[in-house]
């Protein structure tokens, strides 16, 4: 039996940074929202106080902070022809354990996406021609929004967060000191930059030999004391390093925690319910709307919440499969590029070269999660591909991050014996003295990258498991390599005695290993309803009051990670229907 509760204006199905960017807008503009999270309540006073140890084994290592794998299982295969199976440990997908998400355990980058980000299609055709966009394995599709369009959200993000960096570009004019490849932006960061640590230095002075142009990476790692513009107050960051996958007792480090929740858990027309896993939607008499959510609440009754509007703003699979199991929109079709839910999975494309150094002290145990030098040279489109065998490419950075000792023990000269005299000499000295360069690279969608209900694996609710089919296109391999090959030469330049390429795409991709976590695609949105699920305000064509928001709606991966720009949209898309929608019910594009 189904009880059902008194209905919301709108209900928010998952309270990570979308959820909490949404509800923050929403109840400001007077609605009654109503936020579901299967996650435990988790704020920083009470699960990570200064007065609880940063412990490697249990927040890195044992991942305490993020959800079991139980919770989140998938299925996985690299081809149509092969049988998907079970993951059974947490691999790419590093989901949170309790309301915040991952925003509560992330390591705070804060990045906008460039430019040509968002219109990959139209210019690589302005530029290479038809060919290169239909290679024949590439999916190649524009978000229906441009830079320009969103960079008025970005920068509400950024006040939100307190991101700390230097602008490149300002109104149109390069400024020193920035990102010289960055899109233009209104005005500068709200803090500035983080400090320059050692192997900042060395990295910055070698790409400044090469002709590069370095600059420190915009981090929600604050640089300095900050009040954001809904009044939450913010501390500087003591450089502990132990962000990425542990929660900042210091309150520096930005999450919903820190950043929205003192504010929005104090409004009256705000309401979370927690441990609350939602299984699908509820569809009205002819399917041109959706009423509301079903869930499974902690004592395992199903329970259903009305809303007027309905928000998906879950991980990018829990959005993907809440919408197959629900009947909304057509599933995405392989074999011939028709339906739209599950399409356009995509991951990030890796490698790099890690660094050893014979007389300096890297000392890293000073740190914060984002800090650290980049170039966007190889970034993109920033350089000609017209002799080259791919698209797009990878920001090449040095990151200052965390002096993990159990971590570091793997991060020694290949050839280095792993026990006794010998690999103690050797982890004494390298602790010091080791450093990496990492190319976080774009990835392009495929024909056959995508998501849909797996028909043989069910989870305990009886839920058809997600089922996800995908591997690197060749375009992106032949990315990987080249910019491996440019972290090679950079380290030469600074001066490493001991220089070792790696790169995640020379082989074919998995779930289990850890390259990254950023995994998008799924519910894409776009101009076109024949090619995405959502309009460019994240609004379903099927639905007119269905949102789904998050990296689901990403057409395409960039070289940069995508916690701005879920932040950016999700603020885009509140305002839309707070201002818009809400006034006059309907589609806000015409499909």
């Amino acid at each position: 039996m189904t009880t059902k509760r008194q209905k919301a204006d709108v209900v928010i199905v998952g309270l990570g940074w979308s959820g909490a960017l949404m509800a923050e807008e929403l109840t400001r503009a007077g609605l009654n929202v109503v936020a579901i999270d299967r996650g435990a309540w988790t704020d920083t006073s009470t699960h990570t106080p200064p007065a609880v140890d940063p412990d490697e084994l249990r927040w890195s290592q044992r991942k305490e902070l993020l959800s079991a794998p139980r919770d989140n299982t998938a299925t996985f295969r690299n081809r149509l022809d092969q049988t998907a199976i079970p993951t059974r440990n947490w691999g790419v997908f590093e989901l949170g354990g309790g309301v915040g998400g991952a925003g509560f355990h992330w390591a705070g980058m804060g990045w906008r996406f460039s430019p040509w980000d968002f219109e990959v299609r139209k210019q690589t055709i302005e530029r290479y021609g038809l060919a290169r966009a239909e290679d024949g394995e590439l999916q190649l599709q524009d978000w229906g929004v441009t830079y320009d369009e969103l960079e008025p959200f970005y920068d509400r993000w950024e006040r939100i967060a307190g991101v700390s960096g230097k602008a490149g570009v300002i109104d149109g004019q390069k400024v020193g000191g920035g990102n010289p490849y960055e899109g233009s932006r209104s005005r500068d960061y709200p803090t500035p930059p983080l400090k320059t640590l050692r192997a900042m230095e060395l990295f910055n002075d070698a790409t400044n030999r090469m002709g590069l142009n370095p600059f420190t990476i915009p981090t929600a790692n604050l640089s300095q004391p900050y009040v954001n513009p809904l009044g939450v107050s913010m501390g500087a960051c003591t450089y502990c390093g132990f962000c990425l996958y542990f929660g900042c007792g210091n309150f520096s480090k930005s999450s919903p925690q820190a950043c929205i929740f003192p504010v929005l858990m104090r409004r009256p027309n705000f309401t979370v319910l927690t441990k609350s896993c939602v299984t699908k939607l509820t569809k009205s008499p002819d399917g041109k709307t959706v009423t509301g959510a079903i869930y499974v609440d902690e004592q395992g009754n199903e329970v259903e919440q009305p809303a007027d509007i309905v928000i998906l703003t879950a991980f990018m699979m829990d959005n993907t499969r809440i919408l197959l199991h629900s009947g909304i929109s057509k599933p995405y079709d392989p074999r011939d590029q028709s339906g739209v839910v599950g399409r356009n999975f995509t991951f990030q494309t890796v490698s790099g070269a890690d660094l050893w150094f014979e007389d300096d002290q890297i000392n890293p145990f000073i740190g914060a999660g984002a800090l650290g030098s980049q170039i966007d040279d190889y970034n993109g489109d920033n350089f000609d591909h017209s002799d080259l065998d791919f698209i797009g490419g990878a920001g090449i950075l040095t990151l200052s991050r965390d002096g993990l000792p159990i971590a570091k023990a793997n991060a020694l000269p290949p050839g280095t014996p792993r026990w006794g005299s010998e690999f103690k000499k050797s982890y004494a000295k390298y602790y010091q003295n080791y450093a990496t360069l990492f190319n976080q690279g774009c990835s392009m969608p495929t024909k056959t990258g995508y998501m849909d209900l797996d028909p043989n694996f069910k989870d305990k609710f009886g839920v058809p498991l997600l089922r996800i089919t995908y591997d690197y296109a060749q375009s992106d391999r032949n990315m990987a390599k080249f910019t491996m090959d440019r972290s090679l030469e950079i380290g030469r330049e600074m001066g490493a005695s001991h220089v070792a390429g790696f790169n995640f795409a020379d082989k074919p991709f998995t779930t289990a290993i850890v390259a990254s976590d950023h995994v998008i695609g799924g519910v894409p949105m776009g101009a076109d309803p024949n090619t995405s699920a959502v309009n460019p305000y994240l609004q379903s064509w099927d639905a007119h009051n269905l949102f789904v928001v998050g990296a689901s709606a990403f057409p395409t991966n960039a070289g940069y990670n995508p916690t701005g720009t879920v932040g950016a949209l999700a603020i885009r898309t509140a305002r839309a229907i707070a201002e818009t929608y809400v006034k006059n019910p309907g589609a806000l594009v015409e499909g």
